[in-house]
């Protein structure tokens, strides 16, 4: 398949691992910001090819692992709400909230409902136009877009018993977040090449100069990833701290202008918390006030206010690349994905669920 095999080649994915056995001197630690990045290193064993001077951090790139507890129990709360229908995609099903899950809200009757497309909530809600329909919107910029649409769609539509929890978190402000906390040592950034279809590369160069650290756009195949790395650590090398594109196939400087131009629209830039994180300013997607009236926190305002998490899981740390899952003393253990303690052993995107997966001694 074009664009999948050639970076699937096994050959090419051993010389550019052999090349970055050449150029690396120094102790280097890289972190890759995308879920789907950690798991196809974990999947292809990529940090096994790698120098032993090069370490690879796992960040907060999983948009169902960064998502506050406060907005679980939120949509648990609508979910168990009389007459409403609340739609999410599978992965945030089984993410556990303070008590419990919306799966297990599912089970206890609530009409919880799996999409695949935002596009799918009109069906539904015109099939049921006696109850209220609620979208549990979560992602990056990646799926915003298609979020955005659903959303003015609704407004077009004058559809009345159509509503949205939006959840939506930004990566550059996180990545902000990441270098100025104390502690940190990430050097180099891999960014990803998704999130930066949409939106382009040009909030990235700020970010590069401020801490001086390269920042490198990469895909999700092996050879992407190991190509990333390889221009990561050739600007360390040298004392560079640029944006250099490795998503070229996908990636473009500008990004998708109708798309950024439809965000600008509904949403406005709001301050988030990332759960395990706290809140990074401007880092989340709100609606727009025209479209307010469109706002599942308006029409359902939260009634429990629950956000203590204290269950042993040291998820915040793994997510801010200070921690690995193996150092989580409930990793394999009381924590598995039939019985998720945190947020990343559940999710597809998680960092615990690739190690769990991939890297764990089978028994």
């Amino acid at each position: 398949m074009k664009y999948v095999d050639e970076y699937r080649d096994a050959a090419s994915v051993r010389q550019m691992a052999e090349a970055l056995h050449t150029i690396t001197t120094k102790k280097w630690t890289i972190m890759e910001v995308c879920g789907g990045q950690t798991h196809s290193i974990m999947k292809f064993g990529l940090h096994r090819l790698l120098p032993d001077k090069i370490r690879l951090i796992h960040g907060p790139g999983c948009p169902v692992c960064v998502t506050p507890i406060d907005r679980i129990d939120h949509a648990i709360e609508i979910a168990l709400t009389q007459g409403t229908i609340l739609c999410s995609f599978g992965d945030m099903l089984r993410v556990p909230g303070t008590v419990t899950d919306l799966m297990t809200a599912k089970a206890k009757g609530a009409d919880v409902r799996v999409i695949y497309s935002p596009l799918q909530i009109f069906d539904i809600a015109a099939k049921h136009p006696e109850k209220e329909v609620v979208l549990f919107a979560v992602g990056f910029e990646t799926t915003a877009p298609a979020i955005a649409m659903a959303i003015w769609m609704a407004k077009k539509r004058s559809l009345k018993n159509l509503s949205f929890l939006v959840s939506h978190v930004l990566v550059p402000p996180a990545l902000d977040f990441l270098l100025s906390s104390p502690g940190q040592q990430i050097q180099g950034f891999l960014a990803a090449g998704h999130v930066c279809t949409v939106m382009g590369s040009h909030e990235y160069g700020p970010i590069a100069k401020k801490y001086q650290v390269p920042i490198v756009i990469t895909g999700f195949e092996p050879l992407d990833i190991l190509q990333g790395v390889y221009l990561c650590v050739q600007e360390l090398e040298t004392g560079e701290c640029r944006v250099v594109n490795q998503y070229e196939r996908s990636v473009k400087k500008e990004g998708n202008l109708p798309a950024q131009h439809l965000l600008e629209k509904v949403f406005i830039c709001e301050d988030r918390s990332w759960r395990g994180m706290g809140t990074i300013p401007d880092s989340g997607l709100g609606l727009h006030s025209d479209f307010s009236v469109y706002d599942a926190e308006h029409r359902f305002p939260k009634i429990v206010k629950r956000t203590h998490e204290d269950n042993g899981c040291i998820s915040g740390l793994i997510m801010q690349g200070k921690k690995s899952p193996h150092e989580c003393p409930l990793f394999g253990g009381a924590c598995t994905p039939e019985c998720p303690k945190g947020a990343p052993m559940v999710s597809s995107e998680g960092a615990c669920a690739a190690y769990y997966q991939y890297t764990r001694k089978k028994r």
